[in-house]
């Protein structure tokens, strides 16, 4: 048998007055694993709870990932061409120029890739429609934010310093 009453105010401090009607009506009913309303749906949902904890969790990892990739790939691809920059350097190109080179072809490429992955992604979402409550599978907030961290990760790797060759002593 189950009892559910509405209160006007706090659940907990009616129990009292509940406990007292119901042995009021039939002092041999036993009143047990007495519950909230919240307290009740929050162990329905635990697994769902659950899985978009951990979901969240792994997404957030794969996002360190793809930042600390991009990082090192972008890194690279700009070390790879020092003698090319010292060879611009060497012709006359200032600072501000080469620092535009660098920055313009890396951003081009993230957003290239930026591109595609969004598209994947708006994709790839609806799909997962059915596991989220209360959030779009396509938040404009969350999309933006990973451009905007990625974008911020790429720039980073283009202009931070990384180990230069030392000069050559004649």
């Amino acid at each position: 048998m189950i009892l559910v009453a509405r209160t006007a105010g706090e659940p907990e401090q009616m129990l009292n007055a509940i406990r007292t009607e119901v042995a009021a009506i039939d002092p041999e009913i036993p009143m047990f694993d007495v519950k909230t309303l919240e307290e009740h749906i929050g162990v329905s949902f635990f697994l769902q709870r659950m899985a978009a904890t951990l979901l969240s969790i792994f997404g957030l990892l794969a996002l360190s990932l793809a930042a600390l990739g991009l990082y090192g790939v972008m890194a690279y691809a700009v070390s790879q061409r020092t003698r090319e920059l010292g060879i611009r350097v060497a012709v006359g190109a200032t600072q501000g120029n080469i620092l535009k080179l660098v920055i313009g072809q890396g951003l081009m490429l993230c957003v290239v890739g930026m591109v595609g992955g969004l598209i994947i992604a708006s994709v790839v979402t609806r799909f997962s429609v059915h596991l989220l409550y209360g959030v779009s599978a396509t938040d404009p907030v969350t999309f933006a934010s990973v451009v905007l961290l990625l974008m911020a990760v790429t720039l980073l790797a283009c202009t931070s310093p990384r180990d230069v060759p030392p000069r050559s002593i004649r």
